[in-house]
C-alpha cells in the first residue's frame, strides 16, 4: 500500500494590525474601568469588556498545520496555541498546479478571478508555495509553506501537478 502521512506547521507573522488591535484592546478593557467606578452598570459593562478581552486577546495568535494524508491535504488554524479549527481539505485529483509563487506555471492564471486563501506564514523572506485548486465552479489559489519532505511527499502521489520551476 502507497500511503504517506507528513505533516508541517507554521507560526503567522505579527502584523501591525494585530499589535493595533491588541493596543486597542487593552485601552478598551482599562476605559472601561475608569469609567465604571461607583457605577454599578458600568462595573457590569466593565466586567463584560474585560471577559471579551481575556477571551478574544490570544485568538490574535494564529498558527497553521498542514497535513497530507495520501493524496488529501488538510489545512487547519490553530488559535491561542490551543484551540484548532478545520478550515479546508482538498483532494490532488481536483489541483491543477503546486508551484512557488512567481513560477512561470502559474502564469496562465494571474488574470483569472480565484478566491485567495492564505496559509502562509506571511514571512517576506520565505516564497510560499501556490496550490490552484477547483471545487465545482469555485477556483481558489491558496498560499502555504510546507516542509521539503512534504513537497516530496505530494510529489510523489501527484508527480505532474508539482512544478519546481
Amino acid at each position: 500500500m502507497d500511503y504517506s502521512y507528513v505533516e508541517t506547521s507554521v507560526k503567522r507573522k505579527e502584523t501591525a494590525s494585530t499589535y493595533a488591535i491588541r493596543v486597542l484592546m487593552i485601552l478598551a478593557a482599562v476605559l472601561s474601568l475608569v469609567f465604571s467606578v461607583g457605577r454599578l452598570l458600568g462595573l457590569i459593562i466593565s466586567a463584560a469588556v474585560i471577559i471579551a478581552v481575556i477571551y478574544f486577546f490570544p485568538q490574535l495568535k494564529v498558527d497553521y498545520e498542514y497535513i497530507f494524508v495520501d493524496g488529501q491535504l488538510d489545512f487547519d488554524r490553530i488559535l491561542g496555541g490551543n484551540k484548532r479549527k478545520h478550515d479546508l481539505r482538498i483532494d490532488f485529483e481536483q489541483v491543477e498546479v503546486m508551484a512557488i509563487e512567481g513560477s512561470h506555471a502559474l502564469d496562465p492564471y494571474k488574470n483569472a478571478s480565484l478566491k485567495v486563501k492564505d496559509y502562509s506564514s506571511r514571512n517576506t523572506d520565505i516564497k510560499p508555495y501556490v496550490i490552484i485548486y477547483r471545487k465545482g465552479d469555485t477556483a481558489y489559489r491558496i498560499l502555504f509553506e510546507p516542509s521539503e519532505r512534504m513537497v516530496e511527499a505530494i510529489r510523489q502521489k501527484a508527480p505532474r501537478k508539482v512544478v519546481d520551476y
